[in-house]
C-alpha cells in the first residue's frame, strides 16, 4: 500500500489534534498546566530555535503546536514538508507560530557542542 504526502499529513494532523484535544483537558483540570509546562516541553521537542526547517522528528511536534491555536493545522503545508523532507531536498523554513526568526551571523554556526573562541 502506497501513501501519499497528502494523506500523511491528513493523518499528522488528525493525531495532532486529538492530542490538542488532551492538553485542552488536562488545561481545564489543571490551569496554567498548558502555558507553564506543555507548550515549553512541545517547543523543546520541536527543536524551534536550532532547527529552523522540521526535521521528520521535529515535524509531528510543530504541527500539534499549530494545533493548540484557534485553528486546525492545514495539512497541504504539513504535505510540502513530507515531500520536502522524503525528498532530501533543502527548502526555506516554514513559518511556525512562536518561532524564532534564524540566528544570522556566526552566532548561527554554533551547536550545542561547540564553545567559542
Amino acid at each position: 500500500m502506497d501513501i501519499s504526502a497528502h494523506k500523511l499529513a491528513e493523518l499528522i494532523a488528525g493525531i495532532a489534534r486529538a492530542q490538542a484535544a488532551l492538553i485542552n483537558g488536562i488545561e481545564s483540570a489543571m490551569p496554567g498546566a498548558r502555558g507553564t509546562h506543555i507548550v515549553p516541553a512541545l517547543q523543546n521537542v520541536a527543536h524551534l530555535l536550532d532547527h529552523p526547517d522540521p526535521t521528520l522528528m521535529d515535524l509531528p511536534a510543530r504541527v500539534l503546536l499549530s494545533s493548540l491555536g484557534r485553528t486546525s493545522p492545514d495539512p497541504d503545508p504539513i504535505a510540502r514538508d513530507i515531500e520536502r523532507l522524503f525528498s532530501g531536498a533543502a527548502a526555506a523554513p516554514a513559518a511556525v507560530p512562536g518561532a524564532a526568526p534564524p540566528m544570522q551571523g556566526d552566532a548561527g554556526k554554533l551547536g550545542f557542542s561547540e564553545r567559542p573562541d
